[in-house]
């Protein structure tokens, strides 16, 4: 084989190992924390503005602060009310990961926020409508937490799935990331 046909060759293995993920981020929203909460629509708002398709998973301790704080669910067990309860209801609820300080520190971070001209959370998820970012909600988190679809936020697309929907999306993703 002359060396023609070997870059001939190279080429061509070259061409059939294209990359064919989309141009799309799927992420993966562990943390119920306000500045993880943040982090993660900042990247997922910039990456929609960006152009890419953007997924957003949220699963465990993330769940509660998608809850509605004007709806209530009915039929809820003993465990589902203590949840319920105990964990933040809505967006404006949630704290920060590290210097709450028994919610001055949360309130620091919100005011300096407003004074800077940062975006809330609750602002920063009507951007992300207004993007199409879409919104799955762990199925198996709402169960063991005993939340019900009708106390989440409406959200257009917004989905209750399992993390087989959440693994086809991560597939052909170019991005994914679990905050």
């Amino acid at each position: 084989m002359d060396i023609n046909q070997s870059i001939q060759a190279l080429k061509d293995e070259m061409a059939s190992m294209r990359d064919e993920r989309k141009n799309k981020l799927s992420m993966v929203v562990f943390s119920g924390d306000l500045d993880k909460l943040l982090a993660a629509f900042i990247i997922a708002t910039g990456a929609a503005a960006m152009g890419l398709e953007v997924v957003m998973f949220f699963t465990f301790w993330a769940t509660p602060a998608l809850r509605d704080p004007s709806k209530k669910a009915k039929g809820k067990d003993i465990f589902g009310k203590m949840f319920g309860f105990m964990l933040p209801k809505g967006a404006r609820k949630v704290t920060l990961s590290k210097m709450h300080m028994a919610g001055m520190g949360t309130a620091m971070l919100k005011s300096l926020m407003k004074k800077k001209n940062v975006a809330s959370l609750e602002e920063m998820i009507r951007l992300a409508i207004e993007l199409e970012v879409k919104i799955y909600i762990c199925e198996m988190s709402m169960d063991l937490m005993g939340f019900k679809p009708e106390e989440m936020i409406d959200y257009p697309g917004r989905q209750f799935v399992g993390v087989a929907k959440f693994l086809e999306e991560a597939g052909d993703s170019k991005i994914q990331l679990f905050i």
